[in-house]
């Protein structure tokens, strides 16, 4: 059974940074491209940020410039900085592959960005 579990979230000021992090236990996960998605209140979740097996890197044009997106050696922990935050990032965050594994999906960490 995969678990993911993030972590790191909290509440931050604008223009303050936090740093999440996912840790997998399972090898599957760290097999396929990964994610962090994030999913605001009344909307849908959406894909932030993705890493290929390559090490390429992708962000959504919204925090580009923002966030970024890497994983550890091993690949079993994966991060995402997140800079300059606003309060249209506040969400839950989550960890899974790309596409994402429906069975994947943890609790997330929540991320509130207010003054």
């Amino acid at each position: 059974q995969v678990r993911l579990v993030e972590s790191g979230g909290g509440l931050v000021q604008p223009g303050g940074s936090l740093k999440l992090s996912c840790a997998a236990s399972s090898f599957n996960f760290i097999l396929g491209d990964m994610g962090w998605y994030r999913q605001a209140p009344g909307k849908q979740r959406e894909l932030v940020a993705h890493i290929a097996t390559t090490g390429t890197t992708n962000v959504t044009e919204s925090v580009r410039g923002r966030f970024t997106i890497s994983r550890d050696n091993n690949g079993r922990t994966l991060y995402l900085q997140m800079n300059s935050l606003e309060p249209e990032d506040t969400a839950v965050y989550f960890c899974n592959n790309v596409p994402e594994f429906v069975e994947y999906w943890g609790r997330g960490t929540q991320v509130t960005v207010s003054s």
